[in-house]
């Protein structure tokens, strides 16, 4: 799969969020090693707390149907700057795979890419 069909995969989930007090719909397309895609989007509810994002939807979605080996994630928002994970969801990610590629997009499809680590580089472990 390239890059950019990852990336579309992502604005698609996008146009699924459920975002009605932010406005920001993002989705995400995580890839496994086996070359399995999850998807997810942003979930708001009033209780904030509550709310979960597209990241986050994407790794739970794997997660539960026995998946554990990533190799990347698109991120994707209609934005001017590029949706970058937020501090839960790269903590969330950097457990499962610290080496993980991260592909954030916006706007016009144009994207970045880091490493899991990069974007974490100290994150939190039980030693």
């Amino acid at each position: 799969m390239t890059d950019r069909e990852l990336i579309n995969l992502a604005i698609g989930a996008a146009g699924k969020a459920y975002a009605p007090y932010s406005g920001f719909n993002v989705g995400a397309a995580i890839e496994c090693f086996s070359g399995e895609i999850f998807t997810g989007c942003n979930v708001e509810n009033a209780a904030l707390g509550s709310s979960i994002c597209a990241e986050r939807t994407a790794l739970v979605k794997a997660v539960s149907a026995g998946r554990k080996d990533f190799k990347r994630i698109a991120v994707y928002a209609d934005s001017e700057k590029y949706c970058m994970p937020c501090g839960t969801c790269r903590q969330m990610l950097m457990e499962f795979a610290p080496d993980m590629e991260v592909l954030c997009a916006k706007s016009g499809g144009a994207y970045v890419s880091y490493r899991m680590n990069e974007l974490l580089p100290y994150p939190f472990v039980l030693s």
